[in-house]
């Protein structure tokens, strides 16, 4: 991995696990293989976490990417707004820097200075009570971005990969958003995503349904029939090839997986329970429809267990891996 330029990996919510699975990916190097990278961060604040935590982990301040030396130390470009955090503690105060270490990653990026962006997991709530206006991290990276396109969220793991088409609403309100249109243009991103980043040339697309047994021909729900087929009649009229509606009781297990490269589903649980049911520990958030490579481990900021020294750097380790292959082309 010596001959791609270094990742760059945001702080994320500095009361959480994000330093402590930094820390400890990098420590991982010599065990398994883990991309290089360099944290936006406090190299002072690692340190002080690395001794709390028990970890013997040099850290290196340092002052542009290039300086970055993966393999001799953690490479830590300081942050420019304080960070004062106490693992488990939530603060405020922190929101500038969380989102100074967002930003500074998306300019090195666009910059050409990293090969791509993996964010750390972020604390939402924190954010909005010192007014951030954003829903999450892929909303904010779409801004600065400036894309015209929605961003898209895939889920992968190996011998997986899963596009909810709604996100974080209720199952009522889900339904309720449920378009042929919203579907047609996510499952178009996730496709061209598989052929720009993933070197898959020919995309094979599951397309769940949203009922029980793909509603039965309308016995069980129509959105298959009014929603669902039509968008898949659509993107067929466009050359991608997708089967569809499948039944998604019986579309995940191991022979099902082997039939398609990515699975569309309708609403979060269908998406997820099936990724995480398989692989709980290597869940990987890839953003699609940007113009730049942004993963991150797919869990949250686990504040109940930040500081213990019991986070596994298992997803965020996935995410490093992903970005790196992703930014070689697939």
């Amino acid at each position: 991995m010596a001959d791609l330029l270094p990742l760059c990996l945001t702080m994320g919510e500095p009361a959480g696990i994000g330093g402590e699975i930094a820390l400890k990916s990098w420590l991982e190097r010599d065990n398994q293989p883990v991309a290089p990278f360099f944290l936006i961060d406090h190299a002072d604040r690692l340190r002080g976490l690395a001794a709390m935590l028990g970890l013997d982990i040099p850290i290196a301040k340092i002052e542009s990417p290039a300086q970055a030396r993966f393999g001799d130390a953690l490479p830590v470009l300081s942050l420019e707004h304080a960070v004062i955090a106490s693992p488990g503690q939530l603060d405020p105060a922190n929101a500038n820097a969380v989102i100074e270490s967002i930003t500074r990653a998306h300019a090195l990026v666009i910059a050409g200075q990293a090969a791509a962006m993996v964010t750390n997991p972020i604390q939402k709530s924190t954010l909005y009570a010192a007014g951030f206006s954003y829903p999450g991290h892929t909303e904010f990276l779409a801004a600065l971005a400036g894309s015209e396109t929605p961003p898209v969220m895939m889920l992968v793991i190996d011998g997986l990969r899963v596009v909810p088409i709604t996100v974080h609403q209720s199952l009522r309100t889900a339904l309720d958003m449920l378009s042929v249109e919203e579907i047609v243009t996510k499952a178009r991103i996730a496709a061209l995503a598989l052929q720009r980043q993933f070197g898959i040339a020919q995309p094979r697309i599951a397309m769940a349904g949203v009922n029980p047994h793909a509603g039965e021909d309308g016995a069980l729900g129509r959105e298959e029939i009014d929603i669902v087929m039509p968008a898949i009649a659509a993107l067929k009229a466009e050359g991608w090839n997708v089967e569809g509606p499948k039944s998604p009781d019986t579309m995940f297990h191991p022979r099902a997986r082997e039939t398609y490269d990515v699975a569309i589903c309708h609403y979060h649980d269908q998406a997820l329970i099936p990724l995480k049911t398989i692989d709980y520990d290597h869940g990987v958030n890839v953003t699609l429809g940007l113009d730049f490579i942004r993963t991150s481990p797919d869990h949250g900021t686990a504040i109940d267990i930040a500081g213990t020294g019991t986070a596994k750097p298992d997803s965020l380790i996935a995410a490093l891996n992903l970005a790196a292959r992703l930014a070689r082309g697939g």
